[in-house]
């Protein structure tokens, strides 16, 4: 009986153990998924992560909020269940929806390990007291009970699960493309209510900020090799000598040049499999 005690308190100790997240691991993941471009105000000596970045859309201006422990201005007072709440299913530790500004659209698809190896590593944070900034919102689009009906039309939850079809290493890179780069979030159109145009996923146009983004699929990304891609996706500099622009430069910046060879490498290995959509005219 005293065996069968140990073994148990040994096995729980265990699996406790097992489920600790990985901060340093989680630090690269948040670099891949490029936190600090939208919760770090865009001004010299910001606070890294503890929020104030401004992002314009035709519903209003949003600002990404405080991300460190801080326990009134930040997420200090969360547990890992709210973290894993919040990006799998777009909800407040109250309940309440999160606009899809936030990209839980994306998120959603992250996986269990790597959601916990994230909340780790935001764990180790320096907690800033900089208070969050109100959403500057167009009637009606301020009220949240609304989110409810547009995640019934755009939302679908849950992890991501192997690609059929794919190489190991290109599904590794549409893991990295479709949830932790989220970058459909900016390179797939929107329709008036703000739901992305799935038929033309990754095809560019006009960004969240009206801007124009580029197209990530081969009829976007025929011209260039894919050594070419990756000089470009790690130095921000095209083979023809200029520089990748603003919102894009600072992804090139935070995230993509942070990647390992072998995630870059998979990212582009991901891209050359999608179906050529054309460019809006």
């Amino acid at each position: 009986m005293k065996r069968l005690l140990l073994g148990l308190v040994l096995g729980a100790a265990l699996g406790s153990a097992l489920a600790q997240g990985d901060a340093k691991r989680g630090e690269y993941l948040a670099k891949a998924g490029g936190c600090i471009g939208c919760h770090t105000e865009d001004k010299k000596d910001a606070v890294p992560f503890a929020g104030g970045r401004a992002l314009k859309s035709p519903f209003g201006t949003f600002y990404g909020p405080n991300i460190t422990p801080h326990p009134e201005a930040g997420i200090g007072r969360w547990t890992e269940a709210d973290f894993v709440r919040a990006m799998r299913q777009g909800e407040r530790p109250d309940g309440k929806n999160y606009f899809p500004a936030f990209p839980y659209t994306s998120f959603t698809r992250i996986v269990d390990r790597d959601l916990r190896d994230l909340w780790a590593y935001l764990r180790t944070l320096a907690p800033s007291p900089r208070a969050n900034q109100e959403h500057q919102m167009r009637f009606p689009f301020g009220w949240r009970f609304l989110v409810t009906f547009w995640k019934w039309f755009f939302f679908t939850p849950g992890p991501f699960t192997k690609l059929p079809g794919l190489s190991d290493i290109a599904d590794r890179g549409a893991y990295l493309v479709q949830a932790l780069g989220h970058c459909g979030e900016c390179h797939t159109p929107r329709n008036f209510l703000g739901g992305p145009k799935t038929s033309r996923f990754l095809a560019g146009g006009k960004g969240p900020d009206g801007k124009d983004v580029a197209n990530l699929t081969p009829s976007g990304l025929k011209k260039w090799s894919d050594k070419e891609l990756e000089d470009i996706l790690t130095t921000g500099i095209e083979p023809e000598g200029d520089f990748v622009a603003e919102a894009m430069g600072e992804v090139v910046r935070n995230t993509t040049s942070q990647l390992t060879p072998a995630d870059l490498k998979a990212l582009i290995a991901y891209l050359r499999t999608l179906a050529p959509v054309p460019s809006e005219k």
